[in-house]
């Protein structure tokens, strides 16, 4: 392939809510270049981009996927990325590299939760962008309610460029309002301009002069504002965020899809012209503004790993800055050592194309890096720079992992391990309270694919549950408790004779042993062995062997024999006396409380009040945030074990939350009851 200044580079996200046809539409851009013989399916899982079993068999986009597409003198980098809410990762590293979008809404859908939540991102990026209104040749297409839509939901800057030349099965290509100029398939031979095009001709140019004065001035007067001046006035409109224009098409027939992607090369900017990020020198702390261009300083930013148990792993960058060469030495600057950059590599899908370097602006990849991860950024060993990383979305979906056989057990650790490396969005940690491995996402579809991986990827396979929740057990009054360990065998006997005392202490304070002991009635060598017995009794409690807190259990009395007795004697005799005075200290079970945080559109405050009211939750404050209410709350953790997709089906997905633990609450009386009879069962059955 030839190569391309930076200036003829196009980095562009594809978005949108699931379904409207991203996928579908890469294939046809990839098609109408060039860069393949036959148009893919994602119903046959044929597509390019949608590539990895687990896409296929799903017939959704789970991860991002880079198409290199040639167009004129233009080099488009297309990032398909996914469209469903459990995969949104994806989407923010893809929003973090490019320089412009495409923001795809079916027409017959119209705009969806996901196209909402998609221009948001795209505003907090202040991201260029281009509307694209997909599958007019379905059936209930209708383009101009669409744009109705689309102008009430996000203003009046959404102007149309083009209109369809008819809609559903009578779809027959478009018009470029710019030039009044017809795009018609072959198929259906040279279609008339519709009547509605002098009008929406007329809006454009009156949308495009709004936001230039002297055009403005001169179309006031009378003058004819020309294609050119149009263009050039349009194409900065874009640039600066002041207009997002509207084109439309039919991915699937291929209709309409090379005025699209003259709209790619000539409206959005290239990463010359994008904003431009700056990095710290981490020797020096200063800040440097970078400079797009092939002989400035080294930095690139890696926004994506896989890893593949035969190929090993393939590291995903953006250059920002400089120029990188196959077979060069470059530094990791966050881990602040040096990687062997081999072949570097140009993407079509999974289709590698060997390049022997890239420019300023340019996105690729490079196998089998040892170190680097996403996020990391890599730049020359001798100007280190280190770029902002990227903004990932907090998982919130919890499962339990355990092996399924004792060969899954060996390999699980460091699978997990490499699954959290290959997707940030995946978290992983071991919780002591329950000896249980956590997998955390964003979705029950998230851990499910990751699970899926697992197996289909490593051949390691595991079940997964519910995870327990990490009770505890206390006592609310104080007590005093005897216990005295007497046996007498054939030799020396056993014997360890303690008192204690069991005081309740504020929530969060643990569990503490001192001892008191006047006179050498227990001798100073087995107080030790009092405090094992004590703190081991202590991780199994009486009502439902929970682990038992903020208790001050105080050695302040007892006896020894001096033949008898010794450490092990007196561990039991602790443990003993700690289980009779826990007992008898009117115990109560304890369940963690999370602070949660959630954000719904307004007119669903009230739903999702409720419904917290429901799961024995406290709201501590609400506050409006652009059309947004944060919800504050306090909820049983057990109350929330599923809430990711209970909040997504209650808002339709358009809610969101964090959660994080806050502190310990004594446990309804009834449902304590509950808990105690289902430890009771699982004992039994193990």
């Amino acid at each position: 392939m030839e190569n391309y200044a930076t200036e003829q580079i196009r980095n562009v996200a594809l978005l949108s809510h699931g379904g409207a046809g991203k996928t579908s539409l890469a294939e046809a851009i990839l098609f109408t270049a060039g860069a393949i013989n036959r148009l893919g399916r994602v119903e046959e899982g044929t597509t390019t981009s949608d590539y990895d079993p687990d896409e296929v068999k799903r017939k959704i986009s789970i991860s991002l996927s880079l198409l290199l597409c040639p167009w004129g003198n233009t080099k488009l980098n297309i990032i398909d990325t996914p469209g469903y809410a459990d995969f949104v990762g994806e989407v923010k590293a893809a929003l973090r590299v490019a320089d412009g979008a495409v923001l795809v809404i079916c027409a017959a859908s119209g705009v969806e939760v996901g196209t909402t939540q998609i221009w948001d991102y795209l505003e907090a990026h202040s991201l260029p962008r281009l509307i694209f209104i997909n599958k007019m040749d379905r059936e209930n297409a209708d383009f101009y309610r669409v744009v109705q839509q689309i102008q009430s939901q996000f203003g009046s800057r959404c102007v149309p460029i083009q209109i369809p030349i008819g809609s559903q099965r009578e779809f027959a290509g478009v018009v470029d309002l710019t030039t009044l100029k017809i795009h018609g398939s072959e198929k259906a031979g040279t279609p008339s301009l519709p009547q509605e095009a002098d009008g929406y001709h007329e809006k454009l140019i009156e949308a495009v002069v709004e936001k230039d004065d002297e055009l403005l001035n001169r179309y006031l007067e009378g003058e004819t504002i020309t294609e050119e001046e149009l263009r050039v006035a349009l194409r900065k409109g874009v640039k600066e965020g002041s207009l997002v224009p509207i084109l439309v098409g039919a991915a699937l027939p291929n209709m309409a899809i090379s005025p699209l992607m003259d709209a790619l090369c000539d409206l959005l900017p290239s990463p010359k012209e994008g904003a431009q990020p700056s990095a710290t020198n981490p020797t020096t702390g200063e800040v440097e503004s970078l400079v797009p261009e092939a002989g400035a300083p080294l930095a690139a930013l890696v926004f994506k790993t896989t890893a593949d148990p035969y190929i090993g792993k393939l590291t995903y960058f953006r250059l920002y800055s400089g120029t990188i060469h196959s077979d060069s030495q470059v530094w990791n600057s966050p881990k602040n050592r040096g990687e062997r950059i081999g072949q570097l590599f140009m993407l079509r899908g999974k289709t590698q194309l060997s390049a022997p370097f890239l420019v300023a602006g340019d996105i690729g990849a490079v196998a089998k890096l040892a170190e680097t991860s996403t996020g990391d950024t890599l730049c020359g060993p001798d100007h280190p720079l280190r770029l902002p990383g990227i903004e990932f979305p907090v998982p919130t979906f919890n499962i339990a992992v355990y092996p399924k056989t004792k060969a899954d057990l060996d390999k699980m650790g460091t699978t997990l391990a490499r699954l959290t490396e290959e997707d940030p969005t995946l978290r992983l940690h071991r919780e002591a309270d329950t000896a249980e491995t956590i997998l955390s996402g964003l979705g029950e579809t998230h851990v499910d694919v990751a699970v899926e991986r697992m197996r289909r990827k490593f051949g390691v396979e595991v079940v997964t549950e519910i995870p327990k929740i990490a009770y505890k057990e206390t006592i609310t009054i104080p007590v005093k408790a005897e216990y005295k360990h007497k046996k007498q065998t054939g030799g020396h006997g056993q014997y360890g004779h303690v008192f204690l005392e069991l005081v309740p202490l504020p929530r969060g304070s643990g569990f503490e042993f001192t001892e008191k002991v006047v006179g050498g009635v227990v001798p100073k060598n087995y107080i030790p062995g009092v405090e094992k017995g004590v703190l081991e009794a202590r991780q199994e409690g009486v009502l439902a062997h929970y682990p038992v807190v903020d208790v001050r259990a105080t050695l302040y009395d007892g006896s020894y024999h001096p033949v008898d007795s010794s450490d092990i004697a007196f561990k039991i005799a602790g443990a003993h006396a700690l289980t009779k005075g826990l007992s008898q200290g009117q115990p109560i079970l304890l369940e963690p409380i999370m602070n949660i945080q959630i954000r719904v559109p307004e007119n669903l405050t009230g739903d999702i009040m409720g419904n917290l009211n429901t799961k024995r939750g406290k709201v501590l404050g609400t506050s409006p945030e652009d059309g947004v209410t944060v919800i504050e709350a306090q909820v049983p953790q057990a109350e929330i074990l599923r809430y990711a997709t209970e909040l997504r089906s209650l808002t339709q997905g358009r809610g969101t939350y964090t959660m994080e633990f806050s502190h310990y609450e004594e446990v309804p009386a009834h449902i304590a009851q509950k808990v105690i009879d289902q430890a009771k069962k699982e004992r039994e059955k193990d």
